[in-house]
């Protein structure tokens, strides 16, 4: 249950993820397969268009596609180092 608020708590903390992603993608400190395998995940779900709940059920379509998209946000702070986590203050505690 924990997990979950964490996830919730880190969807109105987007904004925050632009110039994560940016220094992510720019640093000497993140090896390079680790920058692919985040453009990998990212790739995976444009272009997967697998959904729980269909996007045709308005509100309920976008919640499931905020929530994939939370989660692949998630593994990229786990690959990210320490410095970068500590410097846009996203540690996953």
């Amino acid at each position: 249950m924990r997990k979950f608020w964490k996830r919730i708590k880190m969807v109105f903390t987007l904004k925050k993820f632009g110039p994560f992603l940016l220094d992510f993608f720019k640093s000497k400190n993140v090896p390079l397969k680790k920058k692919v395998l985040s453009v990998g995940l990212f790739a995976a779900y444009l272009f997967i268009p697998f959904d729980a709940i269909p996007d045709f059920f308005a509100f309920f379509g976008l919640i499931d596609d905020v929530g994939v998209l939370v989660v692949i946000l998630q593994q990229i702070i786990k690959l990210a180092p320490e410095s970068l986590k500590e410097k846009h203050k996203l540690g996953m505690e």
